[in-house]
């Protein structure tokens, strides 16, 4: 069943009964993205959250120079969206592309909505994923500002060994913070030791 990944990631404790795991589901639909096509691109509006099923997305903006600049991947199992632009229904700053074929389920703000009317628990389900990704965010910001880049990278590909041999070099130093060239010195010397 296509759910099946969805319902074990909004139902790790079994709050939802069968009948409210087939509802919540309902509230999606499903799309396939084929590989660099964009989702989101800057300057739309962002009228979906997303659930991964299957492949990877990288979420990026282009600054004012053309450079590139990831703030984060979605692979499977995980959620993905434009948070600003979802909720005050204002153009993105944020791209949103396949880095393979891929599948999601999104769900619009009015669904998602009316989903919390139907399941109350569902806005309490949102809220604690919200407060999660809080956490996570500002772990990343702590280890930007903390650790060096060699440092940062070996823990970006120790914590997310399946996203990183996705990824080309210019994404993972993009999502780092640095060049592609400083990421090719920290390789080699990675290499060397």
């Amino acid at each position: 069943m296509i759910n099946d990944l969805l319902i074990r990631n909004i139902d790790e404790d079994g709050q939802f009964s069968k009948t409210q795991q087939e509802e919540f589901c309902a509230y999606f639909q499903s799309k396939t993205i084929t590989k660099k096509t964009f989702l989101l691109e800057q300057g739309e509006v962002c009228k979906w959250e997303g659930f991964v099923l299957d492949g990877c997305f990288r979420i990026f903006t282009i600054d004012k120079n053309g450079n590139e600049n990831t703030l984060y991947f979605a692979a499977k199992n995980w959620w993905l969206m434009d948070i600003d632009s979802f909720m005050n229904h204002k153009p993105s700053d944020l791209n949103i592309q396949a880095l393979e074929d891929s599948k999601v389920l999104l769900i619009s703000q009015k669904d998602k909505l009316t989903l919390y009317e139907s399941i109350p628990v569902a806005e309490k389900l949102f809220r604690v994923m919200f407060q999660k990704s809080i956490v996570a965010w500002q772990r990343r910001l702590v280890r930007n500002h903390s650790l060096t880049a060699k440092e940062r990278y070996a823990h970006f590909i120790d914590s997310y060994p399946e996203i990183a041999s996705k990824l080309t070099d210019r994404q993972t130093s993009s999502y780092l913070g640095i060049t592609h060239e400083f990421l090719s010195k920290i390789k080699k010397q990675l290499q060397i030791q």
